[in-house]
């Protein structure tokens, strides 16, 4: 499950580093339409460069710390969601004072049978309720 999620936040991440390399490289593009010289498309390809740069940064980064912090979770520093636990002591967890804990909503609700949460008719005894057909022969 954790390797799922570290998968679609780096996936998150490689949309957003691609949208920003895109729009680096049709901005370099505008401003060498209203370049005069060749100094100024020089610096709009020097810009474009940079902002590729920073944006393959900003990638890698998110996607060190999406698996430093699965890492955290597999090495029993924290539960899954749970970003606030941190090691105090080694051997110990601590939570940071005046943060409340919680649990994500729908945990241990419902029914117990997924289909019967959705099934309005599973386990109505109403007359209105029961099959109907016409009973073969």
């Amino acid at each position: 499950m954790e390797a799922a999620k570290e998968t679609a936040a780096n996936i998150g991440a490689s949309a957003k580093s691609g949208k920003e390399k895109t729009k680096a490289i049709i901005q370099e593009k505008m401003e060498n339409m209203t370049a005069h010289t060749q100094v100024e498309k020089e610096e709009a390809e020097k810009k474009k460069q940079e902002r590729v740069r920073k944006a393959e940064a900003e990638k890698l980064e998110a996607m060190e710390e999406n698996a430093a912090a699965r890492e955290q979770i597999h090495a029993g520093y924290g539960h899954p969601g749970d970003h606030r636990r941190s090691p105090a002591v080694p051997g110990e967890d601590h939570v940071e004072a005046g943060v409340a804990s919680s649990r994500p909503i729908g945990l241990d609700t419902g029914t117990g049978t997924p289909a019967a949460a959705h099934n309005p008719r599973v386990g109505s005894t109403h007359p209105d309720d029961q099959p109907h057909g016409t009973g073969g022969a």
